[in-house]
């Protein structure tokens, strides 16, 4: 049996270019490239759109306009650059293309590759842990301050210092904040202030500048002398957009020297009002103290007057007259409360006395004896008119009536028959013969018919 070849899958173009760029996208998840831009362009949608190359080989590149905001340096032709990228495909011309999220100059590649190195070393230390950050006094007795003694950043620290709390004292620990002995001068005055002791807040601080301008404020010895540190530090490094490993080893980032001196004192104003209010609040309670003592004073007082004997027994003869009044109106209402429940069972017992009773049932006998009475002699007398208007009927139609008037009845003497017939007689039978007036008996002497 042949065995039936595989048909193979067949791509729509489309098709082709997405599983490349899914294929892509899931080999390279992001990539740093180095290269020279060329054939910049940007339209003005606000996104750019570039070529990256070597003396090899070029690749299409897109960075888009919200991930500029970041960038260090404005992109230009010949420009020798490192770019973060997720490598892509854009599907509709089948052309492969880096999506770059950050780029910077090719000389700052070196130090940004090692910021970020040295910030996964620390980090995995815990050395940024939040746990460890130390909260900030809320009112320093001194404030001490670490940076260049000739810098514009003292200026502005000094200057927002003075206009908020002037009472402070500041002590300033000199330090290059730049050059090859910057970092370990920042990591000695830091050293310098915790063994003194003298201040309880520390702002480390400088203005802003490139990336090698602040690069003593990348260094481990600094880092870890921030961390170490038993007075809480604050720093304030070059610009809002600058971010130092100082930065995040720091209990607490400013964004500026300026705003690390706001960080560090309280505002003078707020505290006057907070002791405005304070005072305030004192005087009500002292004005409620001393109303309310004068209160329990007066209610004392009369709690005394009130305990008094003679005050007693007033309030004991009060309350025995109102117990005596009370006591007579009780008696009074149960004596008529009895009352009313012997008149309820007199007429009660009334209702049941058999002498009552019995002449009731006398005069109801009497009234049925009458009533008896009267209703026989109605019966007898329709029972004797009655027997008169039968008697009359039955007279009427009676035999005796109709021998009064002539007839007689035969009967035979024997059998006592009525003799209906001359075919009932024979010769010498003996029959009877009643009239009106009585009986007769005859012999039958012969038979005549018709």
């Amino acid at each position: 049996m042949n065995a039936i070849p595989l048909q193979p899958r067949i791509y729509t173009v489309s098709e082709l270019n997405r599983a490349a760029a899914l294929a892509l996208g899931e080999h390279f998840l992001m990539v740093w490239v180095e290269g020279e831009i060329s054939n910049l362009s940007a339209p003005s949608s606000g996104h750019l759109y570039f070529s990256l190359k070597d003396a090899g080989a070029q690749v299409r590149c897109a960075l888009f306009k919200n991930q500029q905001r970041g960038l260090r340096c404005k992109p230009v032709n010949g420009m020798k650059v490192i770019v973060r990228a997720e490598v892509s495909l854009y599907e509709p011309r089948g052309d492969y293309q880096l999506i770059v999220e950050r780029l910077e100059a090719a000389g700052d590649g070196a130090l940004r590759r090692a910021f970020e190195a040295l910030c996964w070393k620390l980090s995995e230390e815990g050395l940024f842990d939040p746990s460890r950050k130390k909260s900030l006094p809320r009112l320093p007795r001194a404030i001490g301050i670490v940076t260049s003694p000739t810098g514009a950043a003292l200026r502005d620290i000094l200057s927002v210092l003075k206009r908020r709390f002037p009472a402070i004292p500041v002590i300033i620990y000199p330090a290059s904040v730049q050059g090859a002995n910057a970092k370990l001068e920042v990591a000695a005055a830091i050293d310098i202030a915790n063994r003194h002791a003298d201040c309880d807040v520390l702002i480390v601080a400088r203005g802003g500048g490139s990336l090698e301008d602040l690069q003593a404020f990348n260094e481990e010895i600094v880092a870890r002398a921030i961390a170490a540190s038993s007075i809480p530090v604050i720093s304030g490094i070059g610009h809002e957009t600058d971010v130092t490993i100082a930065d995040f080893a720091a209990d607490l980032r400013a964004a500026t020297p300026s705003a690390a001196a706001e960080h560090a004192t309280p505002d003078r104003q707020q505290w006057l009002n907070a002791f405005m209010q304070l005072d305030k609040r004192l005087e009500q309670f002292l004005q409620r103290k001393l109303t309310g003592t004068h209160q329990r004073l007066e209610w004392l007082g009369k709690r005394l007057k009130q305990q008094h004997p003679g005050q007693k027994l007033r309030r004991n003869a009060q309350r025995l007259d109102e117990l005596a009044l009370r006591l007579t109106q009780g008696m009074l209402r149960k004596q008529q409360q009895h009352l009313h429940q012997l008149a309820a069972a007199n007429a009660k017992l009334w209702q049941f006395n058999p002498a009552a009773r019995l002449r009731s049932q006398q005069q109801r006998q009497q009234y049925l004896g009458q009533r008896l009475q009267r209703a026989m002699q109605n019966k007898l007398e329709q029972n004797r008119l009655k027997l008169a208007n039968t008697s009359q009927t039955l007279h009427a139609v009676s035999p005796l009536a109709t021998l009064s008037r002539g007839y007689a009845l035969v009967t035979e003497t024997k059998s006592g028959r009525l003799v209906r017939s001359t075919r009932q007689l024979a010769a010498g039978d003996r029959i009877q013969t009643r009239l009106a007036d009585g009986r007769f008996v005859s012999e039958v002497v012969d038979i005549l018919n018709g």
